[in-house]
C-alpha cells in the first residue's frame, strides 16, 4: 500500500513553491522562462490562458474539497504525487538536477490533502470534454479525500501499474495529490 507522497523538484531551488502565490506579471514571466517544446514545458506557451486555467481548476478542487469536509488552510495547493510516478522522473527536463522529497501520508489528516486523477486540471479538462479515447467517469471530473483514493488504491492498485487506461504518452499517469495545509510541508524543506 501507498504510505506517502513525492513532491517532484529541480535540485537547487526552493521545493514546495506555486505560480499561484505569484501575481499574474510575476507567474507569466517565469512561465516564459520555463517554456520549452518538451511535456513539461509545452504547457507554457500560452502563460496567460495556463495560469487563468490553473487558477480556475484549484478554484474547482477545493470547492469539491470542502463539500467533503475538506478545510483548506490556503487559497492555493501544493502539487503533489501519490506514490511515485515513473513518467516524472523519465521525463523530467533536467535528469541531472531531478529532486524529489517524499512525505509521509501519516502526516496528513483527511482535511489537509486531497487528490484527482490524473493531474487536476486534465482531470477537469476531461470531464468537460468527455473525449472518447480517455474519458473514464468514475475518476475525471471527481476530487477524492485521502481515505476514498486509499479505497480506490486498496481496489484497482497504481495508476501508472495496474489501470488499463489510455492516457497518451505527454500525459502522466499518476494521481495527483492537493496539499491545501502548506505548515505540514515546512519541516520536510
Amino acid at each position: 500500500m501507498i504510505d506517502y507522497l513525492t513532491y517532484y523538484y529541480k535540485l537547487g531551488t526552493e521545493p514546495f513553491r506555486s505560480l499561484s502565490a505569484l501575481s499574474d506579471e510575476e507567474a507569466i514571466k517565469i512561465m516564459k522562462e520555463l517554456y520549452s517544446e518538451t511535456v513539461f514545458g509545452e504547457r507554457f506557451q500560452n502563460p496567460k490562458q495556463y495560469l487563468h486555467n490553473r487558477r480556475e481548476t484549484e478554484k474547482w478542487v477545493c470547492n469539491e474539497f470542502k463539500k467533503k469536509g475538506g478545510q483548506p488552510q490556503h487559497t492555493y495547493p501544493i502539487p503533489m504525487v501519490l506514490g511515485t510516478s515513473r513518467w516524472m522522473a523519465k521525463n523530467s527536463p533536467d535528469p541531472d538536477l531531478h529532486g524529489e522529497i517524499r512525505i509521509p501520508l501519516s502526516v496528513f489528516s483527511e482535511y489537509d490533502v486531497s487528490f484527482t486523477y490524473p493531474d487536476s486540471m486534465i482531470s477537469l479538462w476531461f470531464a468537460r470534454e468527455k473525449p472518447k479515447k480517455y474519458y473514464m467517469a468514475d475518476y475525471h471530473g471527481k476530487v477524492f479525500t485521502l481515505s476514498e483514493i486509499l479505497s480506490i488504491i486498496r481496489e484497482k492498485g497504481i495508476p501508472e501499474d495496474d489501470w488499463h487506461q489510455n492516457l497518451p504518452n505527454s500525459l502522466a499517469p499518476y494521481i495527483e495529490a492537493q496539499v491545501w495545509n502548506h505548515k505540514i510541508l515546512e519541516e520536510f524543506k
